[in-house]
């Protein structure tokens, strides 16, 4: 799911992975394929795509099939400053339910590193794809304040992050939009020694090209208006846009897919520009036989 992305002056967000996005973030077309047994003509434009849920940066509106669950490791690096999530997805009963949690680590080079804040995420499957209509799938994330905001590895307080993603093809390309925003209800302001609520809203879009049935080229774009306490305890906001061109690769093995991916974010905040290096693992197999 979800969801990672770089922030002001090159340090790394939490809140993109989940979109998650981060967050986080990140199967289940793709795994009633492979449940199948096999896969649609190669000839048909219009056939389902092959690799689903497997997005970077921006969110698929797509929950695991019954009896499917996926793992997912993302790492993105820029500069001397690096960021890992594990994502883990799982059915609740049928496709309409989704539970997923993301553990991020991340640090820098003669700068902290270790655990952040963890996201606890539930996504609902409100609309399937079909005929015209696009699927969509809202999620609600708890942030866990499990990091250090002192060593600058998270915010300190429990939070909320919403995400509205909608999932469209147009054969041999998808589409998705992403929509919403992270809320933390109390950021400590040492200027004030009081606590300021923030809330950060976002945006997403990609587009992805099916260049063969198990690889796909990806164009992912990003913006994060991420709200801040300010030295004199007002509040900051930055806008952070991230332009992402990336491929993935999957791989059917009976009842499982693994699918590998790489992309080039770039980001720009306040006439600054970062590129980074992000990489992408996914292993999505059945968690009892039917």
């Amino acid at each position: 799911m979800s969801p990672s992305r770089t922030r002001a002056a090159g340090v790394l967000s939490q809140t993109a992975k989940v979109l998650l996005g981060v967050a986080l973030a990140c199967g289940s077309a793709s795994a009633q394929t492979i449940a199948a047994g096999g896969r649609p003509p190669a000839s048909s434009s219009s056939r389902p795509f092959e690799i689903l849920d497997n997005s970077f940066l921006v969110e698929e509106a797509f929950n695991q099939e019954s009896g499917i669950f996926q793992n997912i490791f993302s790492m993105m690096r820029v500069g001397h400053e690096w960021e890992a999530v594990f994502t883990q997805e799982w059915p609740l009963g049928s496709q309409s339910h989704q539970l997923s949690y993301s553990l991020p680590v991340s640090g820098s080079r003669g700068g902290s590193s270790g655990l952040g804040d963890v996201m606890i995420h539930y996504r609902f499957q409100a609309l399937r794809e079909e005929g015209g209509r696009p699927a969509f799938s809202p999620r609600a994330s708890l942030i866990l304040p499990t990091g250090s905001a002192a060593e600058g590895l998270g915010a300190g307080v429990a939070g909320l992050q919403i995400n509205l993603p909608v999932s469209r093809q147009f054969n041999d390309w998808y589409l998705h939009g992403n929509g919403g925003f992270t809320w933390q209800p109390g950021v400590r302001s040492a200027a004030r020694d009081e606590k300021v609520p923030l809330t950060s809203p976002h945006l997403g879009a990609s587009a992805i090209y099916r260049l063969r049935p198990m690889l796909n080229l990806m164009l992912e774009t990003t913006i994060l208006w991420e709200e801040s306490v300010g030295a004199i305890g007002a509040t900051n906001r930055a806008r952070i846009v991230t332009l992402s061109p990336g491929v993935r690769r999957g791989w059917n093995l009976a009842d499982r897919q693994v699918v590998l991916g790489l992309a080039i974010p770039t980001t720009v905040v306040d006439g600054a520009t970062d590129t980074g290096l992000f990489v992408y693992a996914s292993y999505e197999l059945p968690f009892h036989r039917r």
